[in-house]
Parts: C-alpha cells; structure tokens; sequence
C-alpha cells in the first residue's frame, strides 16, 4: 500500500477488535502488508508499512503489541519503510499477564533465544539480519535501521554484523535475564561488533528509566566498555514512565521499562515523546538520502 508522509505525532488510522478475553482493544494491523520472509530455508512473518529507507522495528516481549505498532506506525510516517517481524506471541494481541508470562516462558527455552547468562549470541539475529540484507535491496538508500525492544533491545547491536545496517537503537535491552551487568552476545561477535562500529565510525543510540530492573546502569557500562563513545546511553527518570501501562508491564515486568512503548506518555514535552523523536531523528540522519526521491518509492 503507499502511504503518503505526515507529521511525526499525527494519529494514524487503523482498525482494531476488541478482545472479549481482557476488554481492551487488540490491533487488527490491517493498515501493514503480511509477507512472508524466507531467508536460507527459515520462513517467518513480516508486517511492513511506508515507503522510503527501511528499519526494521523488533517486538518487545509479549509480542507485537499495539504500543509497538504505534511506535512502527510513528516510524512509518516519518519517511521510512519499515518492517516488524513476528518472533513471538499473538500479533497485534494487548499484553494480559497470563497471555505474556506463557510467550516468555516459550522464547526462554526456545532455541532462538539466549536468554540467560552465558548463552551467548541469539540464533534469531542471524535471520534478523538476512531480513536487513533484504529490506535493503528492497528500499534501497545508504542503509538500513534497526530498533531493538526488551527481549530483542541487543539484537540491534548484533545486526550491526550486517553491513547493510548503520543506524542500530538499542532499547532497554533485558538480555540476559539473569546477569544484570551481562550483555546478550557471543565473545567473538562483541569483537566483531565493535571493530565493524570502530571501522564505519557507526554510533549506537540507546534507552532505559533509571529505575529499570531489567536493563540496569550495569548493563549500560558494559556497553560503554565495549563500545566506547560510540555507545549513546540516555537514561529517563523512572518518575516520567506511565504508570498504568498494559497489566504485563504493571505487574509482570514491574518497573519502569519501555521508554518508547508501553510507558511511553503521549504528551508534547513529556521526556519519553522527546525519545521517539530522538530516535527518529536519528534514523533520519543516518539513513536519508538527498538521492531519494518520490521515483525511487516502491509501495508495500
């Protein structure tokens, strides 16, 4: 579908169902296209939306929920195609506490996933990163963009092994689950990582609420260990998160936490729209072209 660019805060226009399970809106994503992805023999689902340089927008844990949609959406109408994979859980489904416990049970034993101390890298960011490979055929421009959330927040540093991908945001990166200052990569890929960010002279943006219990300032110096000043590590006062965030993130993850999703505020000024608009900026400034033109727009 081609979707023409709007203002950054305008509200897109998108239907949703009500799910009679929890009494709130789910996201009936019907304003994204469906494919299907293969990359070597590993088929998953993508929902892609816009037209211009590509991004590819992780989900957090439980899924692909209609903040991550709000914020895939955002990205969109700001000038880029982006692409959100489905990892995990029920797509476009609202995060109840029994729904996102049972998903985050499943992907920490799925072999996809390294979700604890010494697991090393996730196999899943080798398929994420044939996905960059592809979307950057696809939509063309100077690079691709990766936004990682939660469960996949590391996951945009990985791609960075991808050299199609220049413009990683690292958010609230909550892996791995059990070593507070631990970082979700292999030994040899943080090499590789950080000689590949040395040698492109690529920055890493990042985010975390200072009161987070899942992305800690332990985790943020081990980043800035590895990556030196190209890791951008800001950190929101927990005091600005949401505080009646969707009942996973109120009681499961229990803490301020998705700085640009679930507690988010949608408010002008408020610090976490200042963080979407940061991160935006910053996709902008890496990925846009003056060679881009209304020509080279493919609809999706």
């Amino acid at each position: 579908m081609a979707i023409g660019p709007v203002a950054w805060a305008g509200t897109a226009v998108h239907a949703v169902a009500m799910n009679a399970a929890n009494g709130r809106l789910d996201d009936a994503i019907t304003d994204f296209s469906r494919r299907l992805v293969n990359v070597d023999g590993m088929v998953k689902t993508v929902y892609t939306a816009g037209f211009g340089p590509a991004v590819v927008l992780m989900p957090e844990m439980p899924g692909i929920s209609p903040d991550v949609l709000r914020l895939a959406r955002w990205v969109r109408d700001a000038g880029f195609t982006v692409y959100v994979p489905s990892l995990f859980g029920v797509d476009g489904a609202y995060p109840t506490i029994e729904g996102g416990q049972e998903v985050l049970r499943r992907a920490c034993v799925s072999a996809e996933f390294r979700a604890f101390a010494g697991g090393g890298t996730s196999p899943a960011t080798a398929w994420l990163r044939g996905l960059a490979r592809q979307a950057h055929a696809e939509c063309g421009g100077p690079g691709v963009g990766a936004i990682g959330l939660c469960f996949t927040g590391n996951f945009a540093l990985t791609m960075a092994l991808e050299p199609a991908v220049i413009a990683p945001v690292v958010n609230h990166p909550s892996l791995p689950l059990d070593d507070p200052a631990g970082l979700e990569i292999s030994d040899e890929d943080a090499h590789a990582v950080r000689d590949r960010i040395r040698r492109d002279g690529l920055k890493v943006l990042a985010y975390r609420f200072d009161a987070d219990r899942w992305c800690t300032g332990q985790r943020f110096a081990a980043y800035q260990a590895l990556l030196g000043d190209a890791f951008d590590g800001r950190v929101l006062p927990g005091s600005a998160a949401n505080t009646n965030p969707p009942p996973f993130f109120r009681d499961v993850v229990g803490s301020p936490h998705s700085v640009v999703t679930a507690h988010l505020v949608d408010e002008d000024g408020h610090p976490t729209l200042q963080a979407r608009d940061e991160i935006l900026t910053f996709l902008t400034d890496r990925l846009s072209t003056s060679g881009h033109s209304e020509d080279n727009r493919q609809d999706r």
